[in-house]
């Protein structure tokens, strides 16, 4: 026998966070941290470094080359989006700010499909609250509507997402096309055409962003799923009068399965079939590491998604009303297949957390699920560690601030100097602005938060969501110049130009990243050793050295002097001159 929902739910409890609230907050989270900055190094300037050279006309579209060598991920399109963007702008948009555009979007576009998938989840029958004697209990719109509130503050509350979803890498555009495809599957038994081109246009995003095998495997999962779940009789008929629901069903059956065909032809037909799996050492320091950035990575979704896991776990599989057979519940299904495609990938892949990033959407669905059996005391604590936690962050980020800007508190500005050597503040004034109306901002969320009846089934997730936000603001706003100055690799190429004076060098042993920033940045005609050309200037990587091939006739060369990057112990450069 099916057992009764876990979820308790008055219609007090839907309340509809404010629209225009919510846009605010998320564009306060998105555009920060693309503006105002230059390319960081290593994996932001080096994908930057594939769009200008496609842009210019340098290398191919169908395999991109930068200094001659393919990219570590074989991935298509968030190269091709930068490049466009490169030849649709014009060109006194600076060419960094310019291929930013497309993933402004895709940032967009996946908070946009998480709060859609997660609102198409808790429509699911087996997703509902209890039904209670004499009414009163959430209508389904209005809890599907909170729960999406819930979930979409669950992901940018994730520790996780801040850097990587506001670089130019394929790791966004993977997270947003897996975003997208986790939406369409949600939304399959409610929806049908956007479904339908939700899913083939990310599926096939993902495979071109460097996630072939993800994209397949996500498909295959759907279509099981599908198979295994009758045909439901819904209070929405997406379908014309013509289609009955099992006919509706049959018709998603073969388009995921087309789906699937089609995924496979594309990644043949592009050769994008690139097995990089790796067996870690499964010993202590593994593990270790493993555990770590699972728990700070994917902090809070994860706690709160295996707390649904456990209140939810009688109703994984359900039996339907007529054959009494048994059936996986959409909302648990579908996101845990989810998270086990993406932790797979994160254990036997290199990519470490670009490939948690993909986890985010489903964790941050399962982590809204929760919020309808969570008890006072545990909310209580959500509330207050979180109060404490990102008010201390927050104040930390300030005092670093002032003490850049006065040297006072000495400390900090000696060790802001001692971190990051050369580097002057700068007063911004409309940051400082942005700034100072956040804090205020926080205070007032925070004193919302403490008042009495507030009954939301979001307000859990509101001080996560909020705190984050704002440290993310902070930082990239307040500390903007010193993350530029200790994260860019502007401060070492204006150090080769006082030295080259703008002449063409060679180099060996440097990282695609920092040619790239030496080319963009210095304007400096630079190849790989031994050049074409006869450069006067030998630039080679400190812990490259010994491996210079033979044909550098280092008889020809003497050294000239070291330079490095302002992070001490970090880009240790040898520089050659021509004898």
């Amino acid at each position: 026998m099916n057992r009764p929902s876990p979820a308790i739910v008055a219609q007090g409890a839907v309340r509809r966070l404010p629209r225009i609230a919510l846009l605010l907050f998320c564009l306060a989270y998105v555009l920060p941290g693309f503006f105002s900055r230059g390319p960081w190094r290593v994996e932001d300037i080096t994908a930057f470094g594939f769009m200008r050279e496609l842009a210019l006309g340098r290398s191919d579209w169908l395999t991109p080359r930068l200094f001659g060598q393919a990219p570590e991920f074989d991935a298509l399109l968030p190269y091709w989006l930068g490049a466009a963007m490169l030849k649709v702008l014009p060109t006194w948009v600076p060419a960094d700010l310019a291929v930013r555009f497309p993933f402004i979007a895709l940032l967009t576009l996946t908070l946009a499909a998480v709060w859609q998938g997660t609102y198409y989840l808790a429509r699911s029958p087996q997703a509902q609250p209890v039904a209670f004697a004499f009414g009163g209990e959430a209508k389904p719109t209005d809890y599907a509507r909170a729960m999406a509130d819930g979930g979409l503050l669950a992901l940018i509350a994730s520790l996780g997402l801040a850097q990587l979803s506001h670089e130019t890498t394929p790791a966004l555009a993977q997270l947003s096309c897996a975003a997208l495809s986790f939406f369409a599957v949600a939304a399959l038994p409610y929806r049908r055409v956007v479904p339908y081109i939700s899913l083939c246009a990310g599926l096939c995003g993902l495979a071109l962003s460097g996630a072939p095998t993800t994209a397949l495997l996500l498909c295959a999962g759907a279509l099981v799923l599908h198979l295994l779940n009758p045909p439901v009789d819904h209070s929405f008929n997406p379908y014309p009068p013509r289609f009955d629901h099992t006919a509706a069903h049959r018709v998603t059956s073969v388009f995921l399965l087309g789906n699937l065909l089609v995924l496979i032809a594309l990644i043949g037909v592009l050769d994008l079939w690139r097995w990089r799996l790796h067996t870690p050492a499964f010993n202590g320091a593994t593990w270790q590491h493993l555990v770590t950035l699972l728990a700070w990575f994917t902090w809070p979704t994860w706690p709160l998604a295996l707390l649904t896991l456990w209140r939810w776990r009688r109703q994984i599989f359900t039996q339907t009303q007529g054959t009494k057979r048994w059936v996986a519940s959409r909302h648990l299904a579908w996101p845990v297949w989810f998270i086990i495609v993406t932790f797979t990938g994160t254990l036997f892949t290199t990519a470490g957390d670009r490939a948690l990033l993909l986890a985010l959407p489903a964790l941050a669905t399962l982590a809204a699920f929760a919020l309808p059996t969570l008890k006072r005391s545990l909310a209580a604590l959500i509330d207050w560690f979180t109060l404490i936690f990102f008010t201390g962050c927050a104040f930390i980020i300030w005092v670093v601030w002032m003490a850049m800007q006065t040297g006072f508190p000495a400390q900090p500005a000696a060790n802001v100097q001692r971190l990051a050597p050369g580097f002057e503040p700068v007063l911004a004034w409309p940051a400082l602005a942005v700034a100072l109306l956040a804090t205020l901002a926080w205070g007032w969320l925070v004193r919302w938060r403490v008042g009495r009846h507030r009954a939301a089934i979001w307000k859990s997730l509101v001080l996560p969501s909020g705190g984050a936000a704002l440290c993310w603001l902070l930082l990239t706003t307040l500390w903007m110049p010193l993350l530029n100055h200790a994260r860019s690799y502007a401060p070492l190429v204006s150090k080769l130009e006082v030295i080259t004076q703008g002449a063409c060098a060679e180099a060996w042993g440097l990282h695609r990243g920092l040619m790239t920033a030496i080319d963009y940045h210095g304007q400096l005609a630079i190849e790989i050793a031994p050049g074409q050309r006869s450069c006067n200037w030998l630039i080679v990587d400190k812990d490259q050295a010994g491996s210079l091939p033979q044909s550098v006739d280092m008889s020809l060369w003497e050294l000239h002097t070291a330079v490095g990057h302002p992070r001490v112990g970090e880009e240790d450069l040898l520089i050659y001159r021509r004898r």
